[in-house]
């Protein structure tokens, strides 16, 4: 009779009881963020202090309207300095509630206890789970959003550079994978340079306008934090309307126009920018991995010591920064679509849509922030082989210029007939007829006695990549003019080169 197989014996980790032995999210899985600043102000002692800051906030406001004493604002302050909260033990007890801000309230009332008793029985006063911890994320995404305006303004004025330098570089433009025109590279640059225009734009104009602090209560009435109020002898038919506004004061939030717990407007908006930013930076980054292809050749990445090796192959260097920012760039959008989804949320608070949020958001703000660190570097360090990109250019003979020479041939061939000519020409380049000749032939069998045409007295101009640019050069230009006048901490006038002459 055979023998059952023997059981493999399993690692230290799979034979930890389901109560012991958690881990740290420390980024193994997610290099884009490991390492990198945003990484820092998101980890889970991040959260708990945000958390812990605003109800510093909040017991400083109802302080300031006399509703409780100014000691338990320093207590909670003393104990945000060093919270001493176990993330691991608040995950697991918060299972409980479906959110960790029960115990959190618990636990950070203990500590306070212990260093004023009577600061403690204050502590959350009116407040409730989603006020702490909507107000907390809007603490670190504005963190994280500061972060990237920085990193946006580098990559700006890194590519305005870019593009600036390469304005008269020839390349050719590539269309679904193939060779399409000659371009420049500082147009292409300037491709890029629009779109990180466009992002960083928009993290500042979400950074400028604020996000807002959430104050809402048990119900999105504030009626926890009137009474409160009202108990403790504050003047005024409506004193949690002035809370509000103070909390947000405290905090350097946005006052809101009200609650916002089933509104999701604040979430939303900041899903849509992290997006765009990461689409923005993802086309950057994607354009650079298909431009140091070996075969192609055109731009390479940073070196450093270490970077970009292979576990296999000792003579690669892989273009790491790029690969980190698309993967960013790939992840994104699917994390914004569930915050966007739950915007669908029922009643005055909801039952899964807002709990929904919490890491798809932290991701988001993980993935951009790390994204965007990872490409002001590669922006700052990229090389550009302007030999290779005119040797690129070379590999298709006349092909580039061929839509400038149907133009040219239109008028006496007419335009189907001048594009079958030169198509025939080009193939007839490929195989090394001299450009003339194949033109002079391609031209006889469309019906041109002896093949003569006017366009033929100007061929070698009609031949020059360099004279079909159209308007690249006044483009770049454009693009570096608006890079130059950014209300970040870009210098308009350092490294930009906005006047040219015509090509």
């Amino acid at each position: 009779m055979s023998r059952a197989p023997k059981p493999r014996s399993r690692p230290p980790s799979a034979r930890r009881g389901s109560g012991t032995g958690a881990g740290t999210d420390s980024g193994l899985l997610s290099p884009v963020w490991a390492g990198t600043p945003v990484e820092a102000i998101t980890s889970d002692e991040a959260w708990l202090a945000a958390m812990t800051e605003f109800e510093a906030a909040l017991a400083a406001a109802q302080a300031r309207m006399g509703a409780v004493p100014g000691s338990t604002a320093e207590a909670l302050r003393a104990v945000w300095a060093d919270p001493g909260l176990d993330p691991v033990e608040l995950a697991r007890v918060g299972r409980e509630a479906a959110n960790p801000v029960v115990h959190f309230v618990r636990r950070l009332t203990e500590r306070v206890a212990e260093r004023d008793a009577e600061a403690a029985r204050h502590v959350h006063a009116g407040s409730t789970s989603q006020d702490v911890l909507d107000s907390a994320a809007m603490l670190i995404a504005t963190r994280t959003l500061v972060l990237l305006r920085d990193d946006l303004a580098r990559i700006r004025l890194a590519l305005a550079r870019l593009a600036g330098e390469h304005r008269s570089t020839l390349a050719v433009a590539r269309t679904l994978t193939q060779h399409a025109v000659p371009t420049t590279f500082g147009a292409r640059a300037a491709g890029w340079l629009t779109l990180v225009c466009d992002a960083h734009d928009r993290v500042d104009a979400l950074v400028r306008a604020g996000l807002p602090v959430s104050m809402g209560g048990a119900a999105g009435t504030l009626a926890g934090y009137h009474d409160h109020l009202v108990a403790a002898g504050v003047p005024g038919d409506h004193p949690e309307l002035r809370l509000a506004d103070l909390v947000a004061d405290e905090l350097g939030l946005a006052r809101p126009m009200g609650p916002w717990h089933a509104v999701r407007t604040p979430v939303v908006d900041l899903a849509a920018v992290l997006g765009f930013v990461g689409g923005a930076l993802g086309k950057f980054a994607a354009d650079v991995l298909v431009l140091a292809r070996t075969e192609i050749g055109e731009v390479a990445e940073p070196a450093a010591v270490g970077r970009g090796q292979s576990s296999a192959m000792p003579q690669k260097r892989n273009p790491v920064l790029s690969t980190l920012v698309v993967t960013a760039a790939r992840q994104l959008p699917v994390y914004a679509l569930v915050l966007g989804q739950s915007m669908v949320a029922e009643d005055e608070r909801s039952s899964g849509a807002w709990h929904a949020e919490w890491q798809p958001l932290r991701e988001c703000l993980r993935l951009a922030g790390g994204a965007g660190h990872t490409a002001a570097e590669l922006a700052e360090g990229l090389t550009v082989s302007a030999a290779r990109a005119r040797a690129n250019l070379a590999l298709t003979g006349s092909g580039p210029v061929s839509e400038r020479l149907s133009v040219a041939l239109m008028p006496e061939l007419g335009r189907q007939r001048a594009k079958d000519a030169v198509a025939r020409a080009v193939r007839a380049t490929e195989k090394g007829v001299p450009a003339a000749e194949a033109l002079r032939d391609a031209l006889k069998e469309a019906g041109l006695v002896d093949g003569r045409s006017a366009c033929l007295d100007s061929l070698d101009e009609l031949l020059d990549p360099e004279r079909y640019l159209g308007a690249a050069g006044r483009l770049v230009d454009r693009a570096t003019a608006r890079a130059g006048s950014a209300t970040s901490p870009l210098d308009p006038s350092e490294g930009l080169e906005t006047t040219h002459d015509d090509q």
